[in-house]
């Protein structure tokens, strides 16, 4: 069972769905904490942050190469610019875990390099997760899950090979507590490139829990992650997307997160459980069902046949299977159109 805080995430378990704060507060910490509110408003059952600073992440350099220039929304900014503006300050995060705690939320963190993963060390976080542009970063990922905490594991921009890598890191660690999320890092991510159904495939491959961090507009995918077996959901969440910021384009608003997540809990509720056994709705259906019944007045010595049996509704009498059993045998009994009938009633 993969557990985070007071959450065993697995087959037992709803969905646990993360709202995402990255760079969502453009600045100011009130915005912070009041996203983290509106979170927990809105049915998260975790926030998560981002550990990093500009220059524990990149490098402050203008050369062609550290300018973003790869069709995405933040094209032309260098990449130490845009860390730089999109970063939670450290000194915010003591304070925005204790808010999610006063909120009964869970708080974790994306780290980003060892430095990252001490500081949050000493913050007793429940778990970590790794980004998906980090799934390469062995070393950090090795790190990281030699602190013996769950590990999620964004996948978007990796291949088969690239995961191998990141589970194996991990495992190296003496840590086998991982999940899988399937990322389109694309954003915002078209809809058409979601391809939930490697959900499944990641689930059946790498032995693990698998679940989705979703870069697209609504909640379609979302809930199509969740019949195709997802555990974890995570999703951005912003005050006012109209304030603008790195994130604000891809994100839910409150009322956006909170509608995602009840179309989650319907989605899971229509999913519901391997089992032939029927519910006490279905089994009040017999209404409808077929049985055996008599259709013609029989008086005892009579012999059964088709004219006077036929299987008809509702089925409160004998099973339709049994027709053949008792064709040409003679009742026992007299009978009157509608009466129910049993194997016994015939020889």
């Amino acid at each position: 069972m993969f557990k985070i805080g007071d959450f065993e995430i697995g087959k037992e378990r709803p969905c646990f769905i993360i709202a995402e704060l990255s760079a969502n507060h453009n600045g100011d910490i009130e915005v912070a904490i009041e996203t983290i509110r509106a979170a927990k408003r809105a049915g998260a059952d975790a926030i998560k942050l981002q550990t990093y600073t500009a220059d524990t992440i990149t490098l402050k350099s203008d050369k062609d190469d550290f300018r973003i220039n790869s069709g995405t929304i933040w094209d032309g900014k260098y990449l130490h610019d845009l860390y730089k503006e999109a970063y939670t300050p450290w000194e915010w995060h003591q304070r925005l875990f204790e808010v999610a705690a006063e909120e009964g939320l869970e708080t974790f963190s994306s780290p980003f390099d060892h430095s990252a993963v001490d500081f949050l060390e000493k913050l007793n976080v429940p778990a970590y997760k790794i980004a998906s542009f980090e799934i390469t970063d062995i070393a950090l990922i090795e790190y990281t899950a030699s602190k013996g905490k769950p590990i999620i594991i964004s996948t978007g921009i990796a291949e088969y090979e690239d995961i191998r890598l990141a589970i194996d890191a991990c495992t190296r660690a003496g840590n086998n507590n991982i999940a899988l999320l399937k990322c389109t890092s694309s954003y915002p991510a078209p809809i058409e490139q979601a391809n939930m159904t490697m959900i499944q495939k990641m689930s059946t491959d790498f032995d693990v829990i698998t679940g989705l961090s979703d870069h697209t507009l609504g909640d379609t995918v979302p809930v199509v992650a969740v019949s195709l077996g997802a555990k974890i959901i995570e999703k951005h969440i912003i005050l006012d997307k109209s304030v603008g910021g790195p994130d604000a384009s891809f994100s839910l608003d409150e009322n956006e997160f909170k509608e995602m997540v009840e179309a989650v809990r319907k989605a899971e509720s229509a999913v519901g459980v391997v089992s032939y056994e029927l519910t006490e709705k279905q089994k009040s259906g017999a209404d409808f069902k077929r049985s055996l019944y008599i259709s013609k007045d029989i008086s005892k010595g009579d012999l059964v046949t088709l004219c006077n049996i036929k299987s008809v509704r509702p089925g409160h009498s004998l099973h339709p299977k049994h027709l053949n059993e008792i064709l040409g045998k003679r009742a026992l009994r007299d009978f009157t159109l509608g009466d129910r009938i049993q194997l016994s009633d015939f020889e």
